[in-house]
């Protein structure tokens, strides 16, 4: 073999060899880019489902707020004008909270979307009472009214598992459950 056939030969060798690495190389950079991309959108996912929940929390808290202070001006036999205030209010939070209901859904999974629409089911019960109380005072003209206030206590207590039961979930999808 002449010098001429082996520097090409040699030449070759090395161009498959350099080759061959640059696609090792650019091999092992694509793992670590997709590597890298998943770890993002799994801590972009992490971000988005804290933010829904806590939204969903707060909203709950809210709605929940409104319909006790529905509750207290019944006690007080605030005058029409009072109740009629308070059912918007209790209205307004609970057109926010099943707005945050519904996020929830989406940004799942599905058992922390399933406990959240079973919570949603009891606040809309709850709500849903507190508006018919309301409604049978401005009618009587007095917010004293027993069974209302029996049957508004009896969804107060019917709720307190659902929002545990959604406190629970969350925790376990965000990886928070000690």
């Amino acid at each position: 073999m002449d010098a001429s056939v082996a520097a090409i030969l040699g030449a070759a060798i090395g161009a498959v060899g350099g080759l061959g690495g640059g696609l090792l190389t650019l091999g092992a950079q694509v793992r670590t880019l997709d590597a890298q991309h998943r770890a993002e959108e799994k801590r972009w996912l992490a971000d988005l489902r804290r933010e829904t929940y806590t939204g969903f929390v707060t909203c709950t808290k809210q709605l929940s707020n409104a319909v006790w202070k529905a509750s207290d001006s019944l006690h007080s036999e605030g005058a029409a004008e009072d109740w009629e205030g308070a059912f918007r209010s209790v209205h307004d939070a609970w057109t926010q909270f099943s707005a945050a209901s519904a996020a929830v859904t989406m940004a799942g999974p599905h058992a922390v979307a399933a406990a959240a629409e079973d919570l949603r089911g009891s606040m809309r019960h709850w709500e849903m009472l507190t508006g018919a109380w309301i409604r049978a005072a401005i009618q009587q003209g007095t917010g004293r009214l027993n069974e209302h206030d029996v049957q508004f206590m009896a969804a107060f207590e019917a709720k307190r598992p659902f929002e545990e039961a959604f406190q629970i979930a969350a925790r376990r999808a965000l990886g928070t459950e000690a």
